[in-house]
Parts: structure tokens; sequence; C-alpha cells
């Protein structure tokens, strides 16, 4: 296959009508990524942003919870194109540190931060299903927090470029450079999947780029105020997210069965322990 660029429609919703749980303009887009993914893994992240905002133009955006990896990213594109979309799933419960970064990057870059919300507020979420939800049921707090608001956002795209890299936890380790993201139903762009932790922070170093200052005080990867604490010396960099369950992702990122499918049966048993 030649290196090129692949053209791709931005999506219509058009219902199949057959039973496919895509749409038709989802099924051409998802058949045409195909043929692109092999050839964007020779890619460097810089024209795997090139290709995605040339070929999406304003149907796509840069999803970023603003850890170091995400910092990269925003500095890249910042680099790539003038002007690009970038959004966060805004829990509410982010630290003040993380609120002061947007900030930063709001006037470093000349861009607009779009905050998503859930549909809860916090003192809605605590009538509906009581205090600190994120203790007693984690991936419900996720669930309301986090996967919902991103569901709504990702409606209103045809692509979502993400900064998570393969050596972060096990879920991530098959993702591609490009790929079609069946949980949301739409194309999902990782330029630094194949990356580490040490370029992350030398490309940080080396173009001067802001980053979360929870990161000097043994915080390497960073989330909502009540489900993220320092990690102590020896380990694992993701130990401080949901610490005392067995929990390592928020669900932005899993990867999961269609509705129906044969899988989907397996899939639940594994998760919740059969």
């Amino acid at each position: 296959m030649r290196d090129q660029y692949v053209k791709v429609q931005p999506m219509k919703d058009q219902p199949m009508k057959d039973q496919s749980p895509y749409t038709k303009d989802q099924y051409n887009m998802k058949e045409s990524i195909a043929e692109v993914q092999i050839a964007a893994e020779n890619w460097t992240p810089q024209r795997v942003l090139t290709w995605a905002f040339e070929t999406f133009g304003n149907r796509v955006a840069i999803s970023s919870a603003f850890g170091a990896e995400g910092m990269v990213l925003i500095d890249m594109a910042s680099r790539v194109r003038k002007h690009f979309r970038l959004f966060t799933i805004d829990t509410e419960f982010l630290f003040p540190e993380t609120y002061n970064l947007m900030d930063r990057i709001e006037e470093k870059y000349g861009i607009a931060i779009d905050r998503v919300y859930s549909l809860l507020s916090p003192e809605e979420q605590e009538r509906s299903h009581g205090a600190a939800l994120w203790s007693m049921d984690p991936d419900q707090c996720c669930n309301l927090r986090k996967v919902e608001p991103l569901r709504r956002k990702l409606s209103e795209l045809s692509a979502w470029i993400t900064s998570i890299r393969r050596d972060q936890t096990s879920v991530r380790s098959g993702a591609r450079r490009v790929e079609w993201d069946a949980k949301f139903g739409l194309v999902k762009i990782n330029p630094i999947v194949d990356w580490t932790s040490k370029q992350v922070w030398r490309y940080i170093h080396d173009h001067d780029v802001p980053y979360n200052e929870l990161h000097n005080q043994d915080y390497p990867s960073i989330g909502c105020t009540h489900c993220t604490r320092a990690v102590r010396p020896g380990e694992d960099p993701r130990a401080g997210r949901w610490a005392g369950f067995a929990k390592t992702e928020c669900g932005l990122h899993m990867i999961e069965p269609l509705p129906g499918s044969a899988n989907q049966g397996a899939a639940k048993a594994a998760k919740f322990g059969n």
C-alpha cells in the first residue's frame, strides 16, 4: 500500500437499513480508516496531526486531561495548525493545579478550552447516588462524570485525538496510531501511542512546554482529587489512581464489545469477576 493520506467524508448520521450498529457514514468511514491504519504506524506524530486536521477539519478535536502527554500533544498541534479544537471533561473534582494549568494553556496557545460537564452537578449526584460515590462505586462515578459527558461530546465529531501511550496500561497496549473506536463510533487518533515517558519529558523540556505542578510532587498520573494520590517509591506510575480498587481506567479508553455481540457476556464477567 502506498503511504498516502486517505480522504474521509464527515459523517452525516444516515442510518443503515440493516441491523448494523453503525450509520452508513460510520460504516464507510470505518472501512476507509482500515486503509490508512498500517501506513500511519510509520508516521511521525506531527504527520498524524496534519493528516487528522486535513482529513476531518472542524470535525476533529483533541481531548485532554492535561497530563504530561496531553501537554506534548497540545504543543505539537499548535505548531501544525494555529487554530484547533481542544476539549476536556471537567468532572468538577479536579485539582486547583489542573485548573491553573488550563488558564496557562489558553494564554500561551491563544485557544479556548471547551469544558464538558456531567449532566449532574456534584450536589445532584450526591442526592441521587449518595455521598462520596467515588469511594463506593468509582466505576459509576467515572461513568457519570467522564464517560457520559465524553459520549455526548464525541457525537458532534467524526474523529477525536488522544494522548494515550501503549505502555501506560494493559488496556492501551494494543492501541494503534489511527483506529476505529467501536465504543463511541468514530475515528480515534493516538499520535504518540508508541512513545515512552522519557520521550514525553524530553519533549517538554526541549520545547519549554508548561505542565502540571503536581508532577513535581510525585503525581505522575493526575485525575480527580478524590481518586488521585502521590505514588510511593517503587510503585507503578498509575498506582495513585483509584488506590484500593482493582481499577486502572476511568472508562474513556476501554475497549468494549458492541451491544448484543457474542463477547459481551464474557467481557462483563471478566470485569466483575463473574
